[in-house]
């Protein structure tokens, strides 16, 4: 498994979460989720993503459709928030 690092690259509108642009939270091993800035993860967007990062932190087929995504986003199209995903391969 490898670890993700999720980044925010946009806020759209206003995050009740109170997300901002260089805000992160990481899927670390035995997939649990751990914040970094700020403190609390959106239920609401971790719960749109889960199932993607999952697929995304496991070790997968070089053509794998996984591989190919970059970017989650949070369902609130209003006020949306862009996350981007990355495979942390250093220790964290």
């Amino acid at each position: 498994m490898y670890p993700v690092k999720c980044t925010v690259t946009s806020v759209k509108g206003f995050c009740s979460a109170g997300y901002k642009v260089g805000d992160a939270f990481y899927l670390k091993e035995a997939f649990i989720v751990e914040a970094d800035t700020p403190k609390g993860i959106c239920l609401h967007a971790l719960s749109a993503m889960a199932p993607y990062l999952t697929a995304y932190a496991r070790q997968t087929a070089s053509d794998d459709w996984i591989n190919r995504k970059k970017e989650f986003q949070c369902p609130d199209s209003t006020n949306s928030v862009v996350f981007s995903v990355e495979r942390i391969t250093e220790d964290l």
